[in-house]
């Protein structure tokens, strides 16, 4: 998909579609209004014939528009103006490109960044128009024999942009919305994979294949040998169960400072998790395919980072592993020894992210890192405690915290902080070892992050929990790619903060 920007009237294009949207009740945009005047009135009699109400999400196609030199008008309904955030401009943007894509008309220019949205400015707006058009077209369909794809579908669209000063603010942000399209994309892509393909192995590959195409970046795998070489009892103890050997994936972007201390991201790669011996039920089991979003998310967001060539060090660790039921599975009881040297009495071997993450963890220590933020589709509890609108947050720093949660404002990829108070870690208590890997059911979001916290005392640390967020169930069925829109704005606030201080 092609975006580019231009300023020009919307009369004036000579393109096989001009989008410009309409507020409820049948008031036009101002590039409507351009188009009407153009017109002789022609866009307002259709309008007052009630043909289009202006609602939210709506569409109307125009043929041969007088005065126009466009073979067609698609019309958008916006809602009212006073309601337009920054939600419903995304469904105004997601319903014109899924019209653009139906109606055969290949390339398009849209006025729809024009539209106003409370407190966003205009290159936020070209930007947004990027990500949601390339989410709106999206489609898996690796392993349909008969994929539906559309005859002429939608390649081309132009953004139109009030005036030529504005073009290279919206140029720029035409490249970082394509850069973390291109990331969702890759971590969507990941995330519906089916399980028999998507294995630890797979995704070992993909790294390398990341890192082969970016010459900024390098990776390394560490095979089952060498983590026990290292000690690492609770991510081996996850593994026992599957005949897939785990990996231990570091991939490396080099775009800052040869001293610049890395920022890093680790990532939940449990390729399919059947809970292990603690059996999850039957029904959606197939949907525990996605619990390796985590590791899709820092892969997408490294593909984002290189292709935007942001000037840090970033450092990537995917623990890989499937967690099954088998002879060698471990049990609800055994006791392990992490990486930390702290033992971990394992009660539920459904709560196995945690164990996987705390030897990752321990191992980025080696790092020297800046920061450390982990993603992890990591418990139920937060789906029932924030939905699948917002992502879970919890830090033991909370400037960190702050970061993240504007970073995810700024790109429409919200998360909600949620507290991590020394009271919880009461419910961790084992009178066999360290730590029991679960803390009941009250507050299980939060004691599954005071499990982690445990294991970043020497670090800045922040743990993003994306069960409710990283896929959509039932017939909607798919991976989102959240939250790598967030996490390529916090990392570009940084390397603009790092820029900025080094003048």
């Amino acid at each position: 998909m092609e975006f580019t920007v231009k300023s020009g009237n919307p009369e004036k294009q000579r393109t096989a579609c001009v989008v410009v949207g309409v507020y409820e009740p049948r008031r036009p945009s101002p590039a409507a209004a351009r188009l009407d005047e153009a017109s002789g009135g022609h866009l307002g009699a259709v309008l007052r014939r009630g043909d289009l109400e202006g609602k939210l999400g709506q569409t109307l196609l125009l043929h041969q528009v007088p005065g126009t030199l466009c073979d067609r008008v698609l019309l958008v309904g916006c809602g009212r103006e006073r309601e337009l955030n920054e939600t419903r401009y995304r469904q105004v943007l997601v319903a014109a490109a899924q019209r653009l894509n139906e109606i055969g008309a290949m390339e398009a220019v849209s006025y729809l960044p024009e539209l106003a949205v409370r407190g966003r400015d205009l290159p936020w707006k070209v930007r947004l128009a990027v990500e949601a058009t390339e989410e709106a077209l999206y489609r898996f369909e690796q392993f349909l024999s008969k994929p539906e794809r559309p005859r002429r579908p939608l390649r081309r669209l132009v953004l139109g942009v009030p005036r030529r000063r504005d073009l290279p603010a919206c140029e720029e942000a035409v490249a970082i919305g394509q850069a973390v399209a291109a990331g969702v994309r890759l971590a969507r892509d990941l995330g519906n994979l089916p399980p028999n393909v998507c294995t630890p192995s797979y995704l070992a590959e993909q790294a390398a294949e990341l890192a082969g195409r970016h010459p900024a970046c390098r990776v390394q795998v560490l095979e089952r040998e060498d983590m026990e070489r290292e000690g690492m009892g609770a991510l081996l103890a996850v593994a026992r169960g599957s005949r897939q050997p785990p990996k231990l994936i570091v991939l490396e972007y080099r775009g800052g400072g040869e001293s610049e201390p890395p920022v890093a991201l680790v990532g939940k790669g449990v390729t399919f998790d059947a809970g292990g011996i603690s059996l999850k039920p039957a029904a959606a089991m197939d949907e525990m395919k996605y619990d390796m979003c985590g590791a899709a998310a820092v892969l997408g967001t490294l593909e984002a980072a290189a292709r935007l060539r942001l000037p840090l060090n970033l450092l990537g660790v995917v623990p890989a592993t499937e967690n099954l039921p088998g002879g060698n599975a471990t049990r609800p009881g055994d006791i392990v020894r992490t990486l930390s040297g702290q033992t971990v009495e394992i009660l539920n071997t459904d709560a196995e992210g945690r164990l996987i993450l705390c030897d990752a963890l321990t191992y980025c220590e080696r790092f020297g890192p800046e920061t450390v933020i982990d993603i992890a589709t990591l418990t139920g509890a937060c789906v029932i405690a924030l939905g699948r609108h917002a992502t879970g947050l919890m830090s033991n720093h909370p400037p960190l915290a702050h970061e993240l949660l504007a970073a995810g404002r700024t790109a429409a990829d919200r998360a909600w902080e949620l507290p991590l108070w020394e009271e919880y870690q009461e419910q961790l208590k084992s009178p066999f070892a360290d730590m029991a890997n679960i803390g009941g059911r009250e507050a299980g979001t939060i004691t599954a992050a005071c499990f982690l916290a445990r294991f970043t005392g020497k670090f800045r640390w922040a743990h993003l929990d994306i069960a409710g967020t990283a896929w959509l169930t039932g017939e909607r069925k798919n991976a989102t790619g959240r939250p790598v829109p967030l996490l390529t704005q916090f990392l570009l606030e940084r390397a603009a903060a790092r820029e900025g201080g080094s003048r």
